[in-house]
């Protein structure tokens, strides 16, 4: 096992432990919330967080899929792993809540073997970090609505502009960058389960938002 794997391992193990300690402590300063309502800020949080460790991790800004079929970058390594802690942690978080989602169920898992494939063979780093990006920068805005409106900022301002950001960076990212993204992950030299991830995630990711 390389270096690199090595530390994704360390950051999967501590992000898992910290996601749901971070959860623990969300349920208890907003316990007159909703379950749902501490999990969109986490997920509010790692959208975030997860964007812009992808964004950092471009390796040419002219093209932000490339290398492609290329072994990932130490920061596109940390980006997999960072995220796949994440999406381990929701896929375990989603059982306690009272209304279960197959379809983020199978979404997640679909998340967690792209993520592993890519840590495992050591290749198409650009491919999944870009896939994450596409898929991830819509989520802020998408969460911040259902969060206002528990708060009572339902049918405001504020909240129609949340809707607006949502609809806008939704139509850009997916329906604009996510095809030309498919295209590049099928048409590169990636391992196959990696070349059907990789599409299939944004394809449920259409689906569930």
């Amino acid at each position: 096992m390389e270096e690199e794997q090595v530390r994704a391992i360390k950051i999967i193990v501590f992000g898992v432990i910290s996601w749901g300690v971070a959860f623990i402590l969300t349920r208890r300063i907003f316990s007159s919330y909703s379950f749902s309502f501490s999990n969109r800020l986490l997920s509010t949080a790692h959208a975030t967080i997860a964007v812009t460790l992808a964004t950092l991790s471009v390796q040419d800004l002219s093209c932000p899929v490339c290398p492609l079929a290329s072994k990932p970058s130490t920061k596109q390594m940390d980006v997999m792993a960072f995220s796949l802690s994440y999406m381990i942690y929701d896929l375990i978080c989603c059982h306690f809540d009272q209304v279960f989602s197959i379809d983020n169920a199978v979404h997640h898992f679909v998340s967690i073997l792209g993520f592993i494939a890519g840590l495992a063979y050591q290749k198409s780093g650009s491919e999944i970090v870009a896939t994450l990006w596409v898929a991830e920068i819509s989520s802020p805005f998408f969460h911040l609505r259902e969060i206002l409106k528990e708060i009572g900022y339902k049918d405001t301002k504020l909240n129609l502009a949340a809707d607006v950001c949502f609809a806008t960076i939704f139509t850009l990212a997916r329906i604009v960058c996510g095809p030309f993204l498919v295209y590049v992950s099928l048409s590169a030299d990636n391992p196959i389960f990696i070349k059907r991830a990789s599409p299939l995630r944004m394809l449920l990711r259409l689906s569930i938002d």
